[in-house]
C-alpha cells in the first residue's frame, strides 16, 4: 500500500461541522452558567497545543497511559487477539497508537478525527512509519454515529478510546458516548466477534498533582482555553476579547473532576454570528471538564454504556487506568 493510498479520508460534510460548532457556541453562550462543548477546542492550532500540553511535565496522563501501552503489549495481544480493525475515536496525532498496534498485529487502523488537516498529517506520518497497515482515516465528529470505510466490512473491531477523553463529559453524555461506539462498531462486524473498547481512564488523586496538570507553569494549558475564543472569532464572525479573559482550573471535589473556565476580567460586550452578548467582571465561560474515576465508577460508567470491563491495568504510581471492556450482550430484563 502506498502512502497516498493509506490517506484515503471518507470526508463528514463541512457544512454539517460548521452548523454545529456555530449552534454550540450560541446556544451555550446564551446560558445563565456560559459553555461552550470541549470538543471545539480541536481546530489545528488547538490540536498543536494540546500535544504539547502533553510533553509538558506537569501534565501526567500521557506519560503514565504510555507507560501501560508498553509494558503490556503480551497481555494486550492476549486479551485482543490479532487481526482485528483498530479504530481510534477521536485519534489527534495518533503519537500513543503504534505502541498497541505493534502489539496486537491489527487487520487495518481507522483514524477518527475532526480536525482534518491534523488528520492527514498524522495519517501520513504513520504510513510512512507503518508502511504495511491499511489506514483509512475518517474526519468527522465521534461523538455522532460514524460511518466506517468499506474495507472493514466484516473485520472484527476494537474501539480504541485513549487519553481519558471519556472524562471530559458528564456522566449522561458519557454514557451516551460509549452506546455510540458500541453501535459504531457493531455495525458491520462479524457475527459471534462482539466488538472490544480499549479505553484510557484517569484515576482519583491529590488536588496538589491535578490542578497543575491543569494550569501549567508556561501557561501553554491557558493557551490551549483562550484558542477556543480565537476560534470563535475567526469561524463564527465575532469580536470576542481574547485579552479580557483568563485561564482558570478548578478542583470540583464533589463530583471529582478539573473544571476549565475562561474567567471575564471585566465587564465586557461583544458579538458572535451576529448576536450580542454580555459578560461582567468574574463571570465565567465554563469550557471543559475532566472527571476522574475510581475502579468502581469506572465499572459502573461502561456498564450504562454497554460495554463489560474484561481487564484493567494500572502505571506504576496507579495514576491512570487503562481497561479493555466487550460489547454487553443484549438483555430484556435486568
Amino acid at each position: 500500500m502506498t502512502v497516498q493510498q493509506a490517506l484515503r479520508i471518507v470526508d463528514e460534510d463541512e457544512e454539517g461541522i460548521d452548523n454545529a460548532f456555530r449552534r454550540d457556541v450560541l446556544r451555550g453562550l446564551s446560558e445563565p452558567q456560559k459553555a461552550v462543548p470541549a470538543r471545539w477546542f480541536y481546530d489545528e492550532r488547538g490540536s498543536e497545543l494540546f500535544e504539547e500540553i502533553t510533553r509538558l511535565p506537569e501534565y501526567y496522563p500521557t506519560r503514565a497511559e504510555k507507560e501501560i501501552l508498553r509494558a503490556h503489549g503480551s497481555d494486550f495481544r492476549r486479551s485482543i487477539g490479532a487481526g482485528r480493525a483498530v479504530v481510534e475515536f477521536g485519534s489527534g496525532s495518533s503519537a500513543k497508537t503504534p505502541l498497541l498496534l505493534q502489539a496486537i498485529e491489527p487487520a487495518a487502523y481507522v483514524p477518527i478525527d475532526i480536525s482534518g488537516d491534523f488528520l492527514r498529517a498524522s495519517a501520513r506520518r504513520l504510513a510512512e512509519k507503518l508502511p504495511d497497515l491499511p489506514i483509512h482515516p475518517v474526519e468527522a465528529d465521534f461523538t455522532q454515529p460514524v460511518t466506517m470505510p468499506a474495507e472493514i466490512e466484516g473485520v472484527a473491531r476494537l474501539g480504541f478510546f485513549p487519553g481519558s477523553t471519556i472524562g471530559n463529559m458528564v456522566p449522561r453524555t458519557a454514557v451516551d458516548l460509549l452506546r455510540g461506539m458500541r453501535e459504531t462498531l457493531e455495525r458491520g462486524s462479524p457475527d459471534g466477534h462482539p466488538p472490544l473498547l480499549l479505553i484510557g481512564m484517569d484515576r482519583i488523586k491529590s488536588r496538589k498533582i491535578l490542578i497543575p496538570a491543569y494550569d501549567d507553569a508556561k501557561g501553554v494549558t491557558a493557551g490551549f482555553n483562550l484558542n477556543l475564543l480565537t476560534r470563535i472569532n475567526r469561524e463564527l464572525a465575532g469580536d470576542m476579547p481574547v485579552d479580557a479573559f483568563r485561564h482558570r482550573a478548578i478542583w470540583n471535589d464533589d463530583i471529582a473532576r478539573i473544571e476549565m473556565h475562561l474567567e471575564a476580567q471585566r465587564d465586557i460586550g461583544f458579538t458572535v454570528a451576529g448576536r450580542a452578548f454580555t459578560m461582567q467582571a468574574g463571570e465565567t465561560i465554563h469550557t471543559e471538564n475532566s472527571h476522574k474515576y475510581g475502579r468502581r465508577s469506572a465499572a459502573a460508567l461502561l456498564l450504562a454504556g454497554g460495554w463489560t470491563p474484561v481487564d484493567r491495568w494500572n502505571d506504576h504510581e496507579s495514576q491512570f487506568m487503562v481497561i479493555l471492556a466487550e460489547a454487553s450482550p443484549l438483555r430484556s430484563a435486568p
